[in-house]
């Protein structure tokens, strides 16, 4: 991958939208700018789990800003993510479409282990180096992640559907704040995180680091009210508590250190953060400069460097599933091959990122032969599918998957799941790569050419090596069936022996 100077890690969460640009010196990210937009996406949701229009055009116009400040930065400088209200959004398809216009970037939908494995990444880089486990929290607008890990590498995570801006609105949504609403707040937020205690109570590690914005906001609060000397306490929460109580309603909260963004979300966070306290048996809470965007800036350093999170779940994936390094190794190379002699078109159809995509593709088409050789491209695929990746968005599991499940079989089945993300010349090259390597032996092949067409692919190969490999020209004879099912042609033309 290129490597960039100047790059750029965009966070769509559900309260806020934030931009972060820094210079790389020497693998480490040096902040240049940074932007903040409190866009509230999270408060859009409606019942029916739909974005509405005004949390749209508010998110929109963020974006709009951020694209000023990114003009001229390639696209491999540029990462954006998005988070939980992204995930859940009954509408996020059409919605992420007009989100990447808007922007002028693509944006990754991150799955919530994958949100906590980059939140992690961003509190290490920014804390004193130690070999003593951590726990991280990040109490985001939908979603809260919780990480136990050492130095650099988180050892466990899990992410929780609860957070500062759904709770806000779950139990205070007109701001009036009672006994009886904080306390149906705390225990759902407690019921929440008891199925995770027993992983993430205190003795799993030494030291408690809260990131974002909830987090920071409440440390905040309590310096600089005398409730708390540094960080977060068990008895600094119990002061806050009580003079939220007193006060009765957000909106007549009057405390040092509130900003005026962070009322309208303050009572979710606080209950929540509270309920961590009380089932994690924390007493004191650090606050980390890092989280998310710096997460998100460091993967895409190590991208660069050839430490791409991406390429260790792979390397996993063989090991986990029993993978045949060999013949993965003999697919993808001559996926490869037939890849790069279409590389115009492969390029303008599928990406900057499809030679690495159907590369990893070659490597784990596979894994579901370790549930059953019967149908095991359909295990593979649902592997993918459903399967936590380290590194990977959702929409590339999904592309990864969809190419897994195509790589043998019926095409008339899958045609209609294909779209512009995931097109025929990434398809073409892994089937004809695994047919060609049925044998699983380092057999010679002659020169094979591929070359796209107007409406299919035309393949060169030797006449004579054909005549010698009769069940070969019988299976490329069942694939030219296959294309024409799906109205593509796939055209073979032989030569004599060069």
């Amino acid at each position: 991958m290129q490597e960039y100077t100047t790059i750029a890690a965009v966070d769509l969460g559900s309260n806020s939208f934030r931009l972060q640009i820094a210079r790389v010196v020497g693998g480490q990210a040096y902040p240049l700018d940074s932007l903040k937009e409190s866009v509230r996406l999270g408060a859009g949701l409606t019942e029916d789990k739909c974005l509405d229009e005004d949390a749209q055009h508010r998110a929109l116009v963020c974006l709009k800003l951020f694209s000023e400040r990114l003009r001229g930065l390639p696209r491999g400088a540029v990462r954006a993510v998005g988070t939980n209200t992204f995930r859940v959004a009954r509408n996020g398809p059409d919605f992420l479409a007009a989100a990447q216009n808007a922007l002028g970037f693509p944006i990754e939908i991150i799955a919530g282990k994958e949100e906590a494995r980059l939140i992690y990444l961003g509190v290490s880089h920014g804390l004193p180096p130690s070999r003593d486990k951590r726990l991280v929290v990040d109490i985001g607008g939908g979603s809260t992640e919780f990480i136990i890990g050492a130095g650099h590498q988180p050892k466990q995570m899990e992410s929780l559907f609860m957070g500062c801006v759904s709770f806000s609105r779950r139990f205070f949504p007109d701001g009036r704040i009672t006994k009886v609403n904080l306390l149906e707040a705390e225990l759902a937020a407690r019921s929440e995180i008891l199925t995770i205690a027993s992983d993430f109570c205190e003795g799993h590690w030494k030291q408690a680091i809260g990131s974002s914005g909830t987090a920071r906001a409440l440390a905040e609060i309590l310096e600089q009210n005398g409730y708390s000397s540094g960080g977060i306490t068990q008895g600094g929460l119990t002061k806050l508590r009580e003079q939220i109580l007193k006060a009765g309603d957000v909106r007549k909260l009057q405390l040092a250190g509130l900003s005026s963004d962070r009322i309208p979300v303050l009572a979710g966070g606080f209950a929540i953060m509270n309920s961590i306290f009380s089932e994690l048996r924390i007493e004191h809470m650090q606050v980390a400069t890092g989280a998310l965007r710096e997460g998100v800036l460091y993967d895409l350093i190590g991208r660069f460097h050839k430490r791409d999170a991406r390429e260790t779940t792979v390397r996993e994936f063989m090991r986990r599933y029993h993978v045949d390094p060999p013949q993965a190794g003999r697919v993808q190379e001559l996926a490869s091959q037939l890849y790069n002699q279409m590389q115009d078109a492969s390029d303008a159809d599928a990406g900057t990122d499809a030679p690495q995509l159907l590369a990893w593709a070659a490597r784990l088409h596979e894994i579901g032969i370790s549930i059953a050789h019967t149908g095991y491209h359909r295990h593979s695929a649902y592997i993918l599918a459903n399967a936590d990746m380290p590194g990977f968005s959702r929409s590339e599991q999904s592309q990864l998957s969809l190419l897994v499940r195509a790589h043998r079989g019926s095409l008339s089945k899958i045609s209609s799941l294909f779209d512009i993300n995931t097109p025929w010349v990434l398809c073409i090259p892994l089937r004809l790569a695994v047919l060609f390597c049925r044998s699983r032996s380092d057999a010679e092949f002659p020169p094979i050419r591929i070359k796209p067409g107007n409406n299919g692919f035309t393949l060169h190969i030797e006449r004579t090596w054909l005549e010698h490999n009769p069940l070969t020209r019988t299976l490329l004879d069942n694939e030219i069936r296959e294309w024409a099912s799906i109205g593509q042609d796939l055209l073979i033309k032989t030569s004599k022996t060069q």
